[in-house]
């Protein structure tokens, strides 16, 4: 198989590819092999028929189509890859030329990733954004370890008060009738969390424990459960048992518990800094952000049709998956919104075709700038990714196929192009610093 690049105009490149006369030779016989079955021949069995006997009866090119997709099958991505063409379509094959005994030849055309001059993408201004932590801030991370090292301990001698934890039985009913998800056992609900219905985790308060509590809500007019909207309804509770949250103080030993530091003043110190680097890396993602959507206002893009179509699709799948994650389904997503599939799609095209445009001025940044990234970072990158799920590099590769390090050799390309970007910009005068 030898490749051709014709032409390259308007995103769309023309192409041949040529195979020898054995290579179609190889394909017709496969394509016999595969097809025989399909033909009845007067004086054979189904399927038993010689290829000469067939192609008598019914055409010599009556396996052509078949070997020139197999063919095609078989050699078109080695082909578009030694061409260096990144296409984003499938390809329209616009002729082939087949003679006896000759190389046959396949010419096509196919949709490529958009080549742009990328205009004033060095000097861009970005306001400077600058998180400054101060103790505010690392007494409220230490409230927060103080949280997640708390125990729990069992009530005696007094009623429930707001923000014990009550152990409880419970069971709704609507006009006399339980109803579908009304019904818990040993439910601990925290009392002032807000987990439960307005009106119902006030009536658990004063209470004691084994003692049995009718308690009557009203159900919000916008409750998601449609039956249940709006409805008056009784839950029958025991309460078992009541329980209130111990924090431990914080000190050293709170210190020494939670970190490899012996006093509360290293330990400090140490979290400030911590949280200072974690503030850092938020404010140069946002400063990064805007410097994106500056690039994106400079520039006037034109987004290729399919790619904004794969973008959609791809946003779609992100939304049901985190619909999904939260127990509800874009059908029940869409009939509580009232929107129609068409509605979601066109709410989620400008944000589709503004990714595809920034993606198409970072490729053409990359290309301009000659950014290259090695093996060692592009290896880096993905160990950094399965350590997140638990996975070598190597057990990447396995999961995501042969595309795998294309794609995160783009990855860190583009991350390069970014930073680029930032370090060539101007920061205005004003500088927006939080301070708590």
């Amino acid at each position: 198989m030898k490749a051709k690049k014709i032409s390259q105009n308007n995103g769309i490149a023309k192409f041949s590819i040529e195979f020898t006369t054995e290579e179609f030779s190889e394909a017709l016989n496969k394509a016999y092999l595969e097809n025989r079955a399909k033909f009845s021949v007067d004086g054979f069995r189904k399927g038993k028929a010689p290829r000469k006997i067939i192609e008598s009866y019914y055409g010599e090119d009556v396996f052509y189509n078949e070997a020139l997709n197999n063919m095609l099958e078989k050699d078109y991505t080695a082909a578009i890859t030694e061409l260096g063409l990144d296409v984003i379509a499938q390809p329209v094959i616009e002729q082939t030329d087949i003679k006896k005994g000759e190389p046959v030849v396949i010419t096509g055309a196919v949709q490529v990733f958009p080549e742009i001059e990328v205009k004033n993408y060095k000097g861009l201004e970005v306001e400077k954004f600058e998180t400054k932590i101060g103790a505010k801030e690392v007494n409220e991370e230490l409230e927060k370890i103080q949280q997640s090292q708390a125990r729990m301990e069992t009530v005696e001698g007094r009623k429930s008060e707001k923000d014990d934890t009550v152990i409880i039985d419970f069971v709704g009913s609507v006009d006399g009738k339980e109803f579908q998800g009304g019904k818990g056992e040993n439910f601990e609900l925290k009392l002032g969390s807000g987990q439960f219905i307005p009106g119902f985790e006030e009536q658990l308060e004063g209470k004691d424990a084994g003692e049995d509590v009718d308690v009557n809500v009203t159900f919000p007019a916008e409750y998601h459960v449609e039956e249940l909207a709006g409805k008056e309804a009784l839950f029958k509770c025991h309460i078992h048992e009541i329980k209130k949250e111990i924090l431990p103080e914080i000190n050293d030993e709170l210190a020494s518990d939670v970190s490899e530091f012996e006093t509360l003043a290293d330990f400090k110190k140490d979290l400030k800094k911590k949280l200072q680097k974690d503030a850092d890396a938020r404010d140069d993602a946002y400063m990064k952000d805007r410097l994106l959507l500056k690039l994106y206002e400079e520039n006037e893009v034109e987004a290729p049709a399919v790619m904004v179509k794969n973008e959609l699709e791809n946003m779609i799948y992100d939304m049901q998956q985190n619909l999904g994650q939260q127990g509800i389904s874009l059908d029940d997503y869409m009939k509580w919104t009232g929107k129609t599939p068409e509605q979601v799609m066109d709410e989620a095209r400008p944000e589709a075709e503004k990714r595809i445009k920034t993606r198409i001025l970072l490729k053409n940044i990359i290309r301009m700038e000659n950014i290259k990234v090695s093996a060692k970072e592009v290896e880096n990158l993905m160990a950094e990714f399965g350590a997140q799920y638990g996975m070598t590099a190597e057990q990447v590769k396995e999961m995501a196929g042969p595309d795998t390090e294309k794609y995160f050799t783009e990855d860190a390309q583009t991350k390069e192009a970014i930073e680029l970007l930032f370090k060539n910009c101007k920061f205005s005068e004003v500088e927006v610093i939080k301070e708590k």
